[in-house]
């Protein structure tokens, strides 16, 4: 472990650099996303490349609350050296769209307490951390469903999806759509949902895209798998 002073000085030095890469542009395409930065993301993790693995320092990072600090805090840390509490208390901090994905992606699927904190965040009041329980069920739902009550999920995407908040629908949405890419039992009745509640349905697209619209998403992943 580094000394304080150490490591003080190396994340004024990190924010320094992280500053420098500061670009109105970046920040302008990122805010309409809801981050609050301007630095662009292949640069930032050319930053965190140069830092290598640091437990210490990504933690002293994160503490800073700055979205780049954090980001690169995300890619420098050891996931399986965070305590359960810890995690629980990074996360509900993580408001910022990006840190809030990277770090559910990043970090706690490859924590042994994953599937503790599914549990714990998939029915939080709170719909930013409810959405990270729902992100790290549909993982479940494709790699590992055993235990998991498929049709129930579906119960409540029915009940629930159409009026959640953005980020708990979009996280309700994509679990709907690994329902019915990967259970083809369950496949009707995912694509009926839907049709019936319509989420995403005018999402703007790119030509190369897939929509998020799950029956069309649903759809087009099944037809590439069987050929």
């Amino acid at each position: 472990m580094a000394a304080t002073g150490t490591t003080a000085t190396t994340v004024d030095e990190v924010l320094a650099q992280l500053a420098a890469l500061e670009d109105p542009k970046a920040r302008a395409v990122n805010e309409k996303h809801g981050d609050d930065h301007g630095v662009n993301l292949s640069k930032l993790r050319a930053v965190a490349k140069q830092l290598k693995t640091q437990q210490e320092l990504a933690r002293e990072l994160w503490k800073t609350g700055d979205t780049p600090a954090r980001l690169v805090a995300l890619l420098i840390c050891r996931p399986k050296e965070f305590e359960r509490s810890e995690l629980d208390t990074m996360l509900r901090e993580a408001r910022v769209p990006k840190v809030h994905d990277w770090f559910v992606n990043y970090v706690v699927r490859k924590s042994p307490h994953a599937q503790e904190l599914r549990i714990l965040w998939f029915a939080d009041p709170d719909p930013v951390v409810a959405s990270a329980g729902w992100a790290l069920t549909s993982e479940r739902v494709s790699k590992s469903p055993d235990g998991l009550d498929l049709s129930g999920l579906l119960d409540t995407i029915e009940a629930e999806m159409k009026d959640a908040p953005d980020r708990l629908q979009w996280a309700m949405n994509n679990c709907l759509a690994q329902i019915g890419i990967a259970h083809p039992e369950l496949r009707a009745r995912a694509i009926s949902i839907g049709e019936r509640l319509e989420v995403l349905k005018d999402y703007p697209t790119p030509a190369n895209c897939t929509s998020p619209y799950a029956p069309i998403w649903i759809t087009e992943i099944v037809r590439r798998q069987e050929n």
